[in-house]
């Protein structure tokens, strides 16, 4: 059977140790050097940053996150031993975890340790698919040649480099498709390499739980133990139409991938499909103006992100979660697309006033999707419209002058709220 050492990358016949370093990190599998679809996802990506710079907690149980009426962003593997987990109220969590050190988000670290891991990615292969800043699929499907070495041996090299370099880890899936890549890199984290192939993918999935299968949250996984569903197996036994009857399209996909199918490619061109911002109060709030003033500026960071990025959004959302941290969203279809703040605030303030009577709210957030090229954006033809056009000038006026003389050299009223 092939292997290797994924400490020296020594290549070998399956042996207990590395014939060249001794090392117990050894790597086997009949498939080993025949599959080239990966999913690199680093281990708790913001802690481990954290404590890479701060080795004052290196030892200690770490959450990233706000204030204690925050959420917990991402956690340490030693505070998760202890119950916590992503998006739990922070309260909950301290309870849980009362020693942890809480550390505030330090976004742009993360964005920089994240473009840095991007380049080490794109020097193995250009097919390389983001699905956030600490993890992505990659195909590396014809790069053996290129690299003079098989791409499981270059997955490896490519962690231990992230370890070497940044100071970060990351855990590793191999398979012959996107899903089973997924599946397989959390099935040993942290530091993890593990590998699903192609001869026994309906063995190896038969006894996992529907709750692996991607796509499948608490509401989908309840409604399926309801009808007796609760493995990959019993989804199997399931005719295909029945399915699809029962389900929508999300029945056809489940008789696909509990069989381990998916047709997908990895891509490197993936489309940004929304833009939006929140923001989590210390405190709950019914103060509509308070509201109104946060909502504006979130806006204004949609909108910036949207230019930024040359998008504009044909739909508007407003999201709000109550103090039962039950959550609200109610959106508006536009006739054309906007980027614009003004318009995309002026579309959520009539959604934030058709539920402000739900509050108090602990959170406010407003985004736009169904992204387009901003060329037919803002256009406002209709002569009902001229004010706003009037003020989506002005806002492009403002722009120029940002550029020129800084974000903070004009100001509107209503951010200062």
């Amino acid at each position: 059977m092939p292997a290797f050492c994924r400490d020296c990358l020594t290549r070998f016949d399956a042996m207990p140790r590395c014939p060249n370093c001794r090392s117990p990190r050894v790597l086997a599998h009949d498939e080993l050097f025949d599959l080239s679809i990966a999913h690199m996802d680093c281990d708790a990506f913001y802690a481990s940053v954290e404590k890479r710079d701060n080795p004052d907690i290196r030892d200690k149980p770490v959450i990233i996150g706000g204030g204690k009426r925050g959420v917990v962003s991402t956690a340490c593997y030693i505070a998760r031993i202890n119950g916590v987990r992503s998006a739990m109220p922070m309260f909950q969590a301290l309870k849980l975890c009362p020693d942890a050190v809480v550390v505030k988000p330090r976004m742009a670290i993360y964005v920089e340790v994240s473009a840095s891991i991007r380049k080490m990615m794109q020097d193995l292969t250009p097919v390389v698919e983001p699905l956030s800043l600490d993890e992505a699929f990659m195909d590396l499907s014809g790069t053996e040649k290129l690299h003079r070495a098989p791409p499981a041996v270059m997955m490896a090299r490519l962690v231990k480099r992230m370890q070497d370099e940044l100071g970060v880890s990351g855990s590793i899936g191999l398979s012959h498709n996107k899903f089973l890549a997924k599946l397989a890199s959390d099935l040993d984290k942290p530091q993890g390499f593990s590998i699903i192939g192609e001869a026994e993918t309906e063995g190896f999935l038969a006894d996992l739980p529907v709750k692996k299968i991607w796509g499948v949250g608490a509401a989908m996984q309840k409604k399926l133990e309801r009808d007796g569903i609760r493995s990959f197996a019993d989804l199997r036994r399931r005719d295909r139409k029945d399915l699809a009857e029962r389900y929508g399209s999300m029945g056809d996909r489940l008789w696909h991938l509990s069989r381990g199918q998916d047709t997908r490619h990895v891509s490197s061109r993936e489309p940004v499909k929304s833009i939006s911002k929140e923001t989590t109060f210390s405190e709950d709030t019914a103060d509509l103006a308070m509201l109104d003033g946060h909502l504006w500026r979130l806006a204004e960071q949609v909108s910036d992100r949207a230019k930024a990025k040359n998008w504009a959004g044909r739909v508007v959302t407003l999201k709000v979660k109550q103090t039962n941290h039950q959550s609200l969203t109610r959106r508006t279809s536009l006739s054309e697309p906007t980027q614009i703040a003004d318009r995309i605030y002026n579309t959520a303030r009539p959604l934030l006033d058709a539920v402000i009577e739900k509050g108090p709210f602990r959170l406010i957030g407003v985004g736009i999707s169904h992204l387009e090229t901003p060329e037919t954006a803002d256009q406002f033809m209709d002569l009902l419209q001229q004010d706003e056009a009037k003020r989506a000038k002005a806002e492009q006026a403002t722009d120029e002058i940002r550029k020129k003389f800084g974000k903070d050299a004009i100001l509107k009223g209503r951010s200062l709220r």
